[in-house]
């Protein structure tokens, strides 16, 4: 059982190098990637089940007993994370494909998508069951030298100035990050997470704010917290639309996921965290302000998908169960629904040649289909019920509600407005993209990049893949008891932190 949690990193890290060896073969590149990711969710949901039943799934690497050596662990919360995210790739992968073929013909293969993008998901796949700061460095580091290949392929100047701004930002937290283990280290002599949690309480109270928040910072920084998210929109809208899908549903998503497994397993706090809530409260009103000032769609939904961070934060900083209950369900919720905005935005800009919404117009009537897959992502998004980003922010009201602290009462306040917010942003794009006379396509302003806009054609494939995830949004919601369960379960796990410790120090299995 134990070799299942290496294989969500090791099948992708050698179906990279064999799709670069098959480049000249589209159709085995493409079946190979396709192959990967579906071993890849099966194996994430024996691992969601196993380590629900029985407990964490634990991979001594080498047999080297933790603290010493590599551990690789998958609890609830890495399990459950890991199926959404490979449901996720997998049905952008299927976009991608469907959109290089209807630009490129069916034989035009690439020697870079296929083998960045496994080099991606492995990267994902690392920071999820990884069991040490520093392979969590390595995870993050994977993740970043693939995305640049991916946001710069077919390069413009554009694109160039947007993929420095995202590399730069990148490589100066990664920079902070390695500072902060190296003084991790140097503190407790260790960076195996479970071992950290009783070592790091041991150090001076300074010491542990100090770490504490540096951490915050580095993590942040990932997850485009305010004020630490100027990178993201202006990086994610110049990429093509699969890119951007995966980038806006998975990346941020991980800087989450780091920021919560540290901030409860290695510095774990008493009651609710005022500094947190004051971080998600801003967080929230300040996307969601800059989103209503877009007139660009994908700079709306990426100003949106910082608003929404600060509804994770805001789990987060309340601190017990039903926060972090809140805070798993909403980022299930996020990643599925925000990366469907992204792909539809895609099919979009195809249609109508434009990322300007003001140059839109009657897509309901040219593209109705397009309009439905838009609709109900987007009532998700703004927590209408009795779609998931409903039944994710009701958690987390109960848990504002629940603090009975003032500044939580706060937060429950700002996130009511923040979703009518929200609400008001969607409705913006439907009444300027879909409602209104049908407008002529735009002609694409650049043929030679990786963009293809002005199309109006949309293959099978695309909206299959974009429908899947439509559907799968929608299964959230209709799955809300045993997810809410789940989630439960796994902020138990978070609050308490034994198991977790149990399974790597003491008795975890070796391989």
């Amino acid at each position: 059982m134990t070799v299942l949690v290496a294989l969500p990193v090791l099948l992708p890290l050698t179906a990279a190098g064999l799709s670069l060896a098959l480049g000249r073969f589209a159709d085995l590149q493409r079946l190979l990637g396709l192959l990967v990711l579906g071993v890849i969710i099966a194996d994430a949901a024996v691992l969601l089940h196993v380590s629900d039943q029985s407990g964490p799934v634990v991979l001594q690497m080498g047999a080297w007993p933790a603290p010493f050596g590599i551990t690789l662990i998958a609890d609830r919360l890495s399990a459950l994370l890991l199926l959404v995210s490979s449901v996720v790739t997998f049905a952008v992968l299927i976009y991608s494909i469907g959109q290089r073929i209807t630009d490129y013909g069916r034989e035009r293969s690439s020697t870079t998508f296929h083998p960045m993008y496994l080099m991606l998901c492995a990267g994902v796949s690392l920071a999820y069951l990884t069991g040490d700061l520093f392979n969590l460095f390595v995870a993050f580091e994977i993740m970043l030298s693939s995305s640049y290949v991916l946001i710069t392929r077919r390069t413009t100047a554009t694109r160039v100035r947007a993929g420095m701004t995202y590399t730069i930002v990148s490589l100066a937290s990664s920079l902070l990050f390695i500072t902060m283990i190296a003084l991790v280290y140097a503190s407790t002599g260790t960076v195996n997470l479970a071992d950290l949690g009783g070592k790091v309480a041991e150090l001076p109270q300074g010491l542990q704010v100090a770490l504490a928040l540096l951490v915050v910072i580095v993590f942040g920084v990932k997850a485009a917290m305010v004020p630490l998210h100027f990178w993201l929109p202006d990086s994610y809208p110049t990429a093509p639309a699969p890119v951007t899908a995966v980038f806006a549903g998975l990346l941020t998503k991980v800087g989450i996921y780091a920021l919560i497994r540290t901030q409860t397993l290695v510095f774990a706090h008493s009651e609710s965290w005022n500094l947190m809530l004051i971080i998600a409260l801003v967080t929230m009103i300040v996307g969601a302000l800059g989103a209503l000032a877009q007139n660009d769609l994908n700079r709306l939904l990426s100003f949106l998908l910082v608003s929404h961070i600060g509804y994770m934060l805001f789990g987060l900083g309340v601190y017990d169960v039903i926060g972090l209950t809140g805070v798993i369900l909403y980022v299930v919720h996020h990643i599925t629904v925000q990366a469907t905005l992204f792909l539809v935005s895609g099919l979009i800009t195809r249609h109508s040649g434009t990322v300007a919404l003001t140059r839109m117009g009657g897509m309901a009537k040219a593209t109705p289909l397009i309009a439905v897959l838009f609709a109900l992502p987007a009532l998700s998004l703004a927590g209408v019920p009795p779609f998931s980003g409903f039944v994710a922010k009701l958690a987390l009201l109960q848990a504002g509600v629940g603090s009975g602290t003032t500044t939580g009462y706060a937060v429950t306040a700002g996130a009511v407005l923040t979703s009518l917010l929200s609400l008001y942003a969607m409705a913006r794009v439907w009444t300027r993209a879909f409602w209104g006379q049908v407008k002529a396509p735009a002609p694409d302003p650049d043929p030679t990049d990786e963009l293809v806009v002005g199309t109006a054609s949309s293959n099978r494939p695309m909206l299959a893949a974009t429908g899947v995830l439509v559907v799968a949004s929608l299964v959230i919601a209709l799955v809300a008891g045993p997810l809410g369960e789940i989630a439960g379960r796994a902020a138990g796990d978070l609050m308490h932190g034994e198991t977790y410790r149990t399974a790597v120090l003491g008795g975890g299995s070796g391989g």
